[in-house]
Formats: structure tokens, C-alpha cells, sequence
């Protein structure tokens, strides 16, 4: 027991770490300062192969990230690319296709805006905006309106009008629509007149993507309904992505529920009389001489009489002048 307790020294000890003993056998001894400092010497090495890996790992991971945003405006600009050529495909795809109908149509309303702009009473006395220096639009509608009726056509000067609501204000739009009916398998066919229809898409501040795709579209409108919500969806999609280039704010009126409300929501057709015939077109087309107002007609009576009574004056004054002279 004594032999078992006894103190051995500290070179033939092993401290744990739950602070307990345990012998080496035979003569060899330890030293704990070598061994501890060995270790650290160890493990300084291993640190600094592996701060230099770390390193390594970090320099690695800096230049393929910006591989990787390289690589992501790379395939941006690629995408903004595409974009914009397939809304130019998709303008194009849309705008070569028509049918016998708005072919006709279209033909009766570029002749008559033809004859308006260069026969010498093109030029309206209308407060209404004018167009191309043309005439005002109210008149111009009027003139192809009227038109389409004498061709046979159910043509109609239409106004829409629709309330604010959460996504788009209020407002209202004038157009002309032409209603078919001639065939049963198609059923109505309703054929939209807009003689304005570039300037309803035009932004000031577009790019150069958008304005290509602006001068694409006809100045003067005339197709299906359906055609004309195709074109109105390409456009809008284009202008929401101007404005997100831009880095600017997309106001509500150009945004696709607000342009498609032009024509689809409440229209009311403001029909025509009967049918006038040509002399009647071209008469009412004539400059009228202006009518002359009461107020106007009492002082031109007023002017004659004051001139009258100056001339019986004047005459009188005559023969007292002859009578003296000849005494």
C-alpha cells in the first residue's frame, strides 16, 4: 500500500484532463515543456499552411463572383436584345395580317383623308385639336364617318367613358368602329377606326428600342377589335419595359388596362342621319358665308340711316350754296 501510494516524480507522470494519473512504463521519461512547445510549433506550421489556403479559397471565390456578375450583364444585355426583337417580331406578325373587310375599310378611309387634305376646304374653323394640319379630329371623323355610311357600312362616331378605380383614373376616348354582320358562320365583327394611333403610344423620354418600335405602327389605325388589343398588349409590355430601363415611374394612363378601356369599355354610338348623298357631302363640306348676329344687323341699319340723313344734308347745303352764289 505504502509502495503504491508513494510520490513518483513529475517526468513519470501524464496529467489528464480529469486531473488524473496514469504511469508510463519503463525508463523512458517525458518532458512537458518539449512536448507542449512541440505541439504549438506544430500547429503554428498547419496555421499558416492553412491561412494560406484560406486564402487561396477567398481569392477564388472573389474573381468567380465577378466571373459571375460579368457573366450576369452579360446575359441581361442578351436578354434585353431578345426582348426587344421579339416585340418587333411580334409588331410585325401582327400588323401584316388582315382580311377583305379592313382592307376595304381601310382603303375608303385613306381616300377620304386624302381628299380632305388636298381639296382647298380641308382646313376646318373648329377649337378641336388639329391633326397634321389636316383638320380638327371631331370634323375628320365626321368626314370618314359619313364616308363609310354612303359605301354601305354601319359606321358610328363612338364615345367610351370609364370610372377610376384602384388600378387606372378615369376618362373617356372618341373613336370610329364599323359593326359587320354580313356573315352568320363569323357572327359580328366589329372593325375600330383610330385616326391617331402612333401619338396614343408616344413617350417623351423613350429609348431607342421603343421608338423603333413606335414608328412600326401605322399612323391611322383600322383593324379588328381583336388585332387592336394585340397590338395594345405589345406596346405595353415595350413602354413597362422603357420605363424600367429608364429607371422611371410607369403613369397609370400608359399602363394596358387604361389603353385597352379605350375601346372595350361603356361605348356609346352616336349614329348619323340617313346616308347624304355626294353633292350633300361635298356642300356641307363648302366654307358657309357666316351668319350675321342681331346686334350686328341693328348697327349696320343704324349706320345706313345716319348716312342718309348726311346725304340729304349735304344736298341741302348744296342748293343754299348755288341760291347765294347766283344773287
Amino acid at each position: 500500500m505504502v509502495g503504491i501510494m508513494a510520490r513518483r516524480p513529475l517526468s513519470h507522470r501524464i496529467l489528464t484532463c480529469h486531473s488524473r494519473e496514469s504511469e508510463l512504463s519503463g525508463d523512458h521519461t517525458i518532458n512537458i515543456s518539449d512536448t507542449v512547445f512541440s505541439f504549438l510549433d506544430e500547429e503554428g506550421h498547419q496555421g499558416s499552411s492553412s491561412l494560406e489556403s484560406v486564402g487561396d479559397d477567398v481569392n477564388y471565390y472573389v474573381e468567380e463572383d465577378e466571373n459571375e456578375e460579368k457573366e450576369n450583364n452579360n446575359s441581361e444585355h442578351v436578354e434585353d436584345s431578345q426582348f426587344w426583337e421579339t416585340q418587333h417580331q411580334l409588331l410585325q406578325s401582327v400588323l401584316c395580317r388582315t382580311t377583305t373587310l379592313e382592307s376595304e375599310i381601310r382603303r375608303i378611309t385613306k381616300e377620304t383623308l386624302k381628299e380632305v387634305s388636298e381639296n382647298g376646304y380641308h382646313k376646318c374653323n373648329c377649337s378641336w385639336k388639329m391633326i397634321n394640319n389636316i383638320s380638327c379630329q371631331n370634323c375628320l371623323m365626321k368626314d370618314v364617318c359619313s364616308r363609310l355610311q354612303n359605301a354601305g357600312f354601319n359606321s358610328a362616331i363612338c364615345k367610351s367613358k370609364w370610372r377610376s378605380s384602384p388600378h387606372i383614373p378615369s376618362g373617356d376616348h372618341t373613336f370610329i368602329d364599323v359593326v359587320d354582320n354580313s356573315s352568320l358562320k363569323k357572327g359580328e365583327v366589329r372593325v375600330i377606326i383610330e385616326l391617331n394611333f402612333r401619338a396614343e403610344f408616344e413617350i417623351a423620354k423613350a429609348s431607342e428600342e421603343y421608338k423603333r418600335l413606335v414608328k412600326c405602327l401605322p399612323e391611322v389605325f383600322v383593324g379588328k377589335i381583336e388585332r387592336l388589343l394585340s397590338l395594345t398588349k405589345i406596346m405595353c409590355n415595350a413602354a413597362k419595359k422603357c420605363m424600367k430601363e429608364k429607371k422611371m415611374h410607369m403613369a397609370p394612363w400608359r399602363k394596358q388596362k387604361y389603353m385597352q378601356a379605350k375601346w372595350l369599355k361603356t361605348v356609346e354610338r352616336m349614329t348619323s342621319k340617313s346616308p347624304l348623298s355626294a353633292d350633300e357631302y361635298y356642300s356641307n363640306r363648302l366654307p358657309r358665308r357666316p351668319k350675321a348676329s342681331m346686334l350686328h344687323r341693328c348697327l349696320l341699319w343704324i349706320c345706313w340711316k345716319i348716312f342718309q340723313i348726311y346725304i340729304a344734308l349735304l344736298l341741302k347745303w348744296c342748293e343754299l350754296y348755288e341760291g347765294r352764289h347766283r344773287r
